[in-house]
């Protein structure tokens, strides 16, 4: 039976850990040279009509590097656009192809791809999830830490797909999620009521606040992503306005733990949601953060193409 990572609701708490466990096994594999192919002569069709740099590159080179091929598809080079269902197109990628990532604006499209799909499903980003995302930066967190459970973590900026991935992943794993944003840009109402009742069955904790200061207290992580992300660019001036006070910068970084560790999903731009001598700083794990991208991804291709369920 072939499972598809469209949310971290997908996934058990039992899976996610399985990823991990994965995941530092590659990791491990990687820096000591060890050739590991266990997609070989597998095929994963790269569907994306939002840019891209870390979930293009991590993809195509974990797909690779497990010994497999990647194709990639901008929405420009299918007849999706053009008028052709989903339902046919889900049909025609499943006699090519052993496995779909698709980044685009509609996680309903993701869905519909999903159900009419015989191969998994991956969505590499939609306007309200990312999990790949969310799953590499609780592995990077429990690397740094060695735990999840009971880490608090500090999410300041627009209450985006970022930020409900964050809600699914902090309430599964037993994480304390504080959400800092303005009036106006909070994540979407259902995933948060939905993940408020998980936190407390896992014993975590989601708070919100629109002070950013208090939000940051006693926080192990603090976390940022762009102000405006990708179809909001009419908005871009009245959303630096709205934001002025959300910006990571050393003030922020002194209301936390002394320890506080800095995250950021990237692209940065600096200067915005984060400072410069914040990202560049002693307390920034951002580029490790993207490199287990690589990893975090290549773990859930086995799981998802090489039937490790």
């Amino acid at each position: 039976m072939k499972k598809d990572l469209l949310a971290i609701s997908d996934l058990t708490r039992e899976e996610i850990e399985g990823i991990f466990d994965r995941t530092n096994f590659l990791k491990k594999g990687f820096y000591a040279g060890d050739i590991y192919h266990p997609l070989k002569g597998k095929v994963l069709g790269m569907v994306f009509k939002k840019p891209s740099t870390r979930t293009r590159l991590s993809f195509e080179s974990g797909m690779y590097q497990l010994g497999g091929n990647t194709i990639f598809l901008s929405s420009k080079d299918l007849q999706m656009d053009r008028g052709e269902s989903i339902i046919d197109t889900a049909r025609i990628f499943s006699i090519y192809l052993d496995g779909i990532v698709i980044r685009t604006y509609s996680q309903k499209e993701v869905e519909e791809l999903a159900v009419n799909a015989s191969i998994p499903v991956i969505n590499g980003l939609t306007d309200l999830h990312h999990p790949c995302q969310i799953l590499c930066d609780m592995f990077t967190i429990k690397e740094k830490l060695g735990r999840l459970k009971g880490v608090k973590v500090a999410y300041v900026g627009d209450g985006n797909n970022i930020a409900n991935s964050w809600l699914d992943g902090a309430s599964k794993m037993g994480m304390n999620l504080s959400i800092s944003s303005p009036a106006g840009y909070k994540p979407d109402s259902e995933i948060t009521k939905k993940a408020i009742s998980l936190a407390e069955r896992n014993e975590g904790r989601i708070e919100f606040a629109e002070d950013p200061f208090e939000g940051v207290k006693d926080a192990d992580i603090i976390y940022t992503d762009v102000w405006t992300s990708m179809g909001q660019e009419s908005e871009y001036e009245k959303r630096l306005k709205d934001f002025k006070k959300f910006q990571v910068n050393a003030d922020i970084v002194r209301a936390a733990k002394t320890n506080v560790m800095i995250m950021h999903c990237l692209p940065a731009h600096r200067g915005e949601e984060i400072s410069s001598d914040v990202i560049d700083g002693d307390r920034s794990i951002v580029f490790e953060e993207a490199e287990n991208r690589l990893h975090v991804q290549k773990a859930i291709l086995e799981m998802l193409m090489g039937q490790r369920l």
